[in-house]
C-alpha cells in the first residue's frame, strides 16, 4: 500500500465554506491517496460532497458544540481500524482526534486545541498535549505513526516571521514549543524539518490582518510527524502556499 502514496492534510476553516473555494477542483488536481482535514465545522449529513470524492471513503469526527472545531479523512484505501478521539470524555468532546489503521502505519489526524489570547487556555492545552501525546507514543508500540494536522505551535523561530515580538503568544510560547519538543522527543520527526532543515519563509498558517498572506508573514504551524524508524519512507514534504480557501494552506508528504 505505502508504495507512492501521497498523503495531505489542510485546515480548512469550515469544510462547507471551502467547498464553494474550489476545493474538489484541489482535491482533483492533487489526487492524495490520503486527504486529512482539520476545523472541518460541520456533521457529515450537512455536507453534500461533490463527485469528486465518489473514489473516497472518509471519517468524521464532529464536536459536540455546532460548527466547531471536527476533523474529518479521505480515504482511497479502507483502513483496517478506525477510532475517534482520545479516550478520555473531557478531551473529546470537541472532535479533535481521528486515528486509521493501516497495513503498514498508523495515521492520525488532528487539530489541537489554540491556548487563545493571554494564553487562557495554555493550562488546558498542555493537559491535552501531553494526553496526545501518549496516544501516540502508545499506538507506535504497535506500528509506526504518521501524525498530521494543525499542532497550532510553531516550533522553533525560523517556523514564524516575527519570532521576537511573538514570544509570550498563542502557538509561540516557551510552554507550548516545548510541549512540542517533548513529542517529537516521544519518537518522532518532524518530516519537513527534516528534508528542508534551513529552509525560511515556509508558513502554513497567516492571519487575515493586514495582509499578512500576501506578505507571507505567517506561521509554520501544520505538520506531518512520523516515527522515527518510518522516515526513510518519506521521500519527500512540502507545503502549497498558492492553495487558496483558508487561513491555512495544504501540507503534505510522500511515501515510498
Amino acid at each position: 500500500m505505502v508504495c507512492g502514496m501521497k498523503l495531505l492534510s489542510w485546515n480548512v476553516n469550515g469544510i462547507r465554506a471551502v467547498l464553494k473555494k474550489g476545493f474538489a477542483d484541489f482535491v482533483s488536481v492533487e489526487s492524495p491517496d490520503i486527504l486529512c482535514l482539520q476545523e472541518s465545522k460541520a456533521r457529515p449529513e450537512q455536507v453534500e460532497l461533490p463527485l469528486e470524492f465518489g473514489g473516497y471513503r472518509n471519517y468524521w469526527s464532529c464536536a459536540d458544540k455546532p460548527g466547531y472545531s471536527g476533523v474529518v479523512a479521505f480515504s482511497r484505501e479502507e483502513p483496517l481500524d478506525v477510532k475517534e478521539g482520545l479516550g478520555i470524555e473531557e478531551h473529546d468532546k470537541e472532535g479533535r482526534v481521528l486515528t486509521l489503521e493501516y497495513p503498514d502505519f498508523i495515521l492520525v489526524n488532528v487539530y489541537t486545541p489554540n491556548a487563545q489570547n493571554e494564553l487562557r487556555r495554555l493550562p488546558y492545552r498542555l493537559e491535552w498535549d501531553a494526553a496526545f501525546r501518549e496516544h501516540v507514543a502508545r499506538e507506535a508500540e504497535r506500528k509506526p505513526v504518521v501524525f498530521c494536522g494543525d499542532l497550532n505551535v510553531a516550533h522553533h523561530e525560523i517556523d514564524l516571521a516575527r519570532p521576537k515580538e511573538n514570544r509570550r503568544n498563542p502557538g509561540f510560547s516557551d510552554e507550548e514549543r516545548s510541549s512540542f519538543t517533548q513529542l517529537l522527543d516521544a519518537g518522532f520527526t518532524d518530516t519537513f524539518r527534516h528534508h528542508y532543515p534551513d529552509k525560511e519563509d515556509a508558513y502554513s498558517w497567516w492571519s487575515y490582518r493586514a495582509g499578512a498572506r500576501q506578505r507571507n508573514v505567517g506561521w509554520r504551524i501544520d505538520y506531518f510527524g512520523v516515527s522515527d524508524g518510518f522516515m526513510d519512507r518519506v521521500k519527500d514534504a512540502w507545503i502549497l502556499p498558492e492553495v487558496m480557501g483558508s487561513d491555512h494552506c495544504p501540507v503534505g508528504i510522500e511515501l515510498g
